[in-house]
C-alpha cells in the first residue's frame, strides 16, 4: 500500500502537513476529509516495496530485499535511527500515552525521510486494528525478527515501555559493536589500498622510464633489476586483465557464497582462519548470548528465542549447532549439553550456561558471557590494530627497498666499469 505526503487545511483554517497510508490518491483524500482535513496537495512518497512490504522474511534477496534496496535502507533507515526511534517510543508509552497518540507524536519528532513514512504506515495499520508487532512485521527490511518478537512479547505481557527500552539498548549495543569493528579495520584497509595504489603506479608508470636506460646499455643486469623490469612490463601490458580478474573473481565468489553449500564452506573456512576465525567466533558468541538473554528476559519462550537467535550469529555452522540444540531441548535436553557436544562453543560458555540453568539465572549468566566476550573482542581488536600498522609499514618498506636496490645496483656496476 503506497504512502502519501499531504498538505491541507484543518476545519479551523490552519495549515497542516503529514503522511497517510492509502490505496490511491483518491482514497487518501477521502480519509483526510473524514479526519477533518481538507487536502490541497497529495503526493505519493516512497513505496513499501523498498522496505520489504509483503516480502518473505526468509528471503532477503528477493525483489523487496535486493542489494540496492538494502543499501537504501541501510543509508536511510539505519540501525541507529531505529534505535533512537525505539527509545522515543518507549518514552512516549512510559508517559501512558495511547499507542495511536504515541505513534503520532513519534512522527512529529522524526525528520522527513523514509523512517517517518514507515512510522506513518505502521500508525495506519494500527489504526485499522492491527497489533504493533503485526504492523512492524510488514517492513522486514527495517525491523528484524528479534524486533518483532520482542514487541509481540511486550504486547502480550503488558510491559511495552520496558520492552522497548531493552530493545533500544540492544540495538545501540549492536551498532556500537559494528562500529568498533569497522573503525578498527578502517586504517589498515586504507593503508593497504592507498599503499597498493602508490606501488602499482610506481611500478607501472615510473619504473619503466628509469629501467629503459639500463635496457639500452645491452649489458647483463642484476637479478633484482631483471625481476623488477619483468614485473613492470607485465603490469604495464596486462593491468586491465588483472583488474578484470579481481572484479570477476569477487563477483564469482559472491555468487558462490549465496548458495547454501558455498555459504556453509565459506563460514567453515572463516572459523578455521588463524586470527580472524577466533575473532569471528567471539563476536558471534557475544551476539548469541546477548540476543538470547534479551529475548528470554522479554518473555519469549526458549525454543522460539533460539529459532530467532540462530539467524543473528551470521554463520551457518554456528546456526546449525544452535538449531540442533533447539531440537534437543524440544526432546527434553538442557541448553548447555547440546551446545557442548557441537564443539563450536568454548567450555567457558557452556559451563556458564549450565550454571545459569541449574541456578535459575540463565539470563544474567548469558549477559556475563556476552560481556566477557565483548571485552575479549575489544582487547583482540586493539591488539590486531596495533600490530597491523607496523606490519603494513614494514611490508611496504621492504617492497620500496627492493625497488630502490633494483634501480641502484646497475648504477653501481656502471660506476665500477667507468673506473
Amino acid at each position: 500500500m503506497p504512502v502519501y505526503e499531504y498538505k491541507g487545511l484543518t476545519t479551523e483554517g490552519r495549515d497542516i502537513s503529514g503522511i497517510i497510508d492509502a490505496d490511491s490518491p483518491k482514497t487518501a483524500r477521502v480519509k483526510l476529509r473524514q479526519s477533518g482535513i481538507y487536502p490541497t496537495d497529495v503526493v505519493e512518497g516512497a513505496g513499501e516495496a523498498a522496505y520489504g512490504f509483503g516480502a518473505e522474511r526468509s528471503d532477503p534477496a528477493g525483489p523487496a530485499g535486493s542489494w540496492w534496496s538494502r543499501f537504501q535502507v541501510s543509508e536511510r533507515a539505519g540501525m541507529m535511527e531505529v534505535a533512537l526511534m525505539t527509545r522515543h517510543l518507549a518514552t512516549l508509552t512510559a508517559a501512558k500515552l495511547p499507542l495511536m497518540e504515541a505513534l503520532s507524536a513519534l512522527m512529529d519528532q522524526l525528520e522527513k525521510g523514509e523512517l517517518k513514512r514507515i512510522v506513518a504506515g505502521v500508525r495506519e495499520r494500527v489504526k485499522e486494528g492491527s497489533s504493533l508487532a503485526g504492523a512492524l512485521a510488514q517492513y522486514p527490511a527495517v525491523f528484524s525478527e528479534i524486533y518483532i518478537n520482542m514487541v509481540r512479547a511486550g504486547e502480550a505481557s503488558g510491559a511495552m515501555e520496558g520492552m522497548l527500552l531493552r530493545l533500544a539498548d540492544y540495538l545501540e549495543y549492536q551498532v556500537k559493536l559494528r562500529n568498533q569493528v569497522r573503525s578498527a579495520m578502517a586504517y589498515p584497509i586504507f593503508m593497504v589500498l592507498f599503499g597498493g595504489l602508490i606501488l602499482f603506479s610506481l611500478v607501472t608508470f615510473i619504473v619503466p622510464k628509469i629501467t629503459l636506460i639500463f635496457e639500452e646499455l645491452h649489458q647483463v643486469l642484476p637479478l633484482p633489476t631483471r625481476i623488477l623490469i619483468s614485473v613492470s612490463h607485465f603490469l604495464n601490458a596486462y593491468w586491465w586483465a588483472l583488474l578484470a580478474m579481481v572484479f570477476l573473481g569477487g563477483f564469482v565468489l559472491q555468487q558462490y557464497i549465496k548458495t547454501p553449500s558455498g555459504r556453509d564452506r565459506y563460514d567453515r573456512l572463516v572459523l578455521r582462519l588463524p586470527v580472524v576465525g577466533r575473532l569471528t567466533l567471539m563476536v558471534a558468541i557475544s551476539r548469541f548470548a546477548r540476543t538470547l538473554s534479551t529475548l528470554l528476559t522479554s518473555g519469549v519462550p526458549l525454543l522460539s528465542a533460539l529459532e530467532v537467535v540462530k539467524n543473528v550469529v551470521q554463520n551457518t555452522t554456528l546456526a546449525a549447532a544452535i538449531d540442533r540444540a533447539r531440537q534437543n531441548i524440544g526432546e527434553g535436553d538442557s541448553l548447555a549439553e547440546p551446545l557442548k557436544k557441537s564443539g563450536m562453543f568454548p567450555p567457558l560458555v557452556t559451563h556458564m550456561i549450565a550454571v545459569g540453568e541449574k541456578s535459575g539465572d540463565l539470563e544474567p549468566m548469558l549477559v556475563k558471557v556476552s560481556e566477557a566476550y565483548d571485552n575479549e573482542v575489544e582487547a583482540k581488536i586493539g591488539m590486531l590494530t596495533s600490530l597491523l600498522s607496523p606490519i603494513l609499514i614494514v611490508g611496504m618498506a621492504v617492497i620500496i627497498l627492493f625497488i630502490v636496490m633494483a634501480i641502484l645496483l646497475p648504477i653501481f656496476e656502471l660506476s665500477q666499469i667507468v673506473r
